[in-house]
């Protein structure tokens, strides 16, 4: 028995259970052979090999924007990293955003033949929206403060509002940019015909979530999410992380559980955190590896680079 019933729960059933997208490349989708792969889906994974010990150990639930926040608050899934911008009214409403996995903006894709390049020159266009999703909210506020008179049709699926865009049923589609690199790259018959650009010029952090009433599982996800962080900032990598266990820094000796204390302290595997680096690699290698330099999506690091190289992504202490 741990102090989180959440923990033993997952033990007693022998897997976690996450909250994914519906097929968002990169981020959370199952490949040709039905195996999930993606950002999301390798926090997920992190999670099952810090309480399990064993990345395979997952079950993922493939929920809408509407669904997701209510399957999180009523117990269907432990845990929700899947691209949820983290804002006050959902923080407020019975979930406790961790740390953010990903930092994004929001954008509009339209064809390139329409000539627009940005926000203001979208005057009574209608727009794809999924509902249940911060864009929606967005499109209001933006044709509100531009006076642009923008139409909203809106879909409760993601599947659906992209294939509406794609047969002309709409002007614009409004999702986080990422997104829409990827559909661009994947669903469009001549990628060249669309153009990407900012929406409303401000970032979201998308945050993986756990509901309230369990603060130790909350203090588990978040230094988990830290860890391929913390791991890339001390320059260990999945191919060194052997090597690291003999190093004499006590800072990577209390990381890699080689020095014990940060296992005890939350009920975990001394081993926890080099398990998570040794099974799937630090935040680079997770980063370049799903949405890419190595991947079809090839996105640039932008905000999700370590702070000390200018980017948004800190890593705390762990002792």
């Amino acid at each position: 028995q741990t102090n989180s019933p959440t923990v033993d729960q997952i033990r007693a059933r022998g897997y976690v259970i996450c909250g994914s997208g519906h097929g968002t490349t990169g981020f959370s989708a199952p490949d040709k052979d039905g195996n999930w792969k993606g950002l999301d889906v390798d926090t997920c994974r992190a999670i099952a090999i810090a309480v399990l010990g064993d990345a395979s150990k997952t079950r993922f639930v493939p929920l809408t924007g509407q669904q997701r926040l209510t399957a999180l608050q009523t117990g269907q899934i432990d845990v929700l990293p899947r691209t949820t911008s983290w804002t006050l009214r959902r923080d407020a409403n019975g979930i406790n955003f961790t740390y953010p996995n990903y930092y994004e903006y929001d954008a509009f894709m339209v064809r390139k033949d329409l000539g627009i390049t940005q926000t203001k020159d979208m005057n009574g266009a209608t727009i794809c929206v999924q509902t249940g999703s911060t864009n929606e909210v967005t499109v209001a506020d933006l044709s509100r403060k531009f006076k642009l008179g923008l139409k909203t049709v809106l879909f409760d699926n993601v599947a659906a509002s992209r294939q509406a865009f794609f047969s002309g049923r709409c002007d614009g589609l409004i999702t986080d940019a990422s997104a829409l690199a990827a559909v661009r790259a994947t669903q469009a018959q001549n990628p060249d015909d669309y153009v990407i650009f900012p929406a409303s010029g401000h970032s979201e952090a998308l945050t993986p979530s756990v509901r309230h009433g369990d603060d130790r599982w909350f203090d588990i996800v978040k230094w988990v999410i830290q860890v391929p962080i913390a791991a890339e900032d001390m320059g260990i990598t999945q191919a060194n992380v052997d090597d690291m266990l003999k190093s004499d820094d006590p800072r990577i000796a209390r990381f890699l559980g080689t020095e014990p204390g940060n296992g005890k302290a939350l009920g975990l595997d001394e081993r926890w955190a080099y398990n998570i680096v040794k099974q799937l690699g630090n935040y680079g290698e997770i980063f370049e590896r799903n949405v890419g330099k190595n991947s079809p999506m090839k996105l640039e690091r932008g905000m999700n680079r370590l702070y000390r190289d200018g980017g948004l992504m800190y890593p705390y202490v762990f002792n």
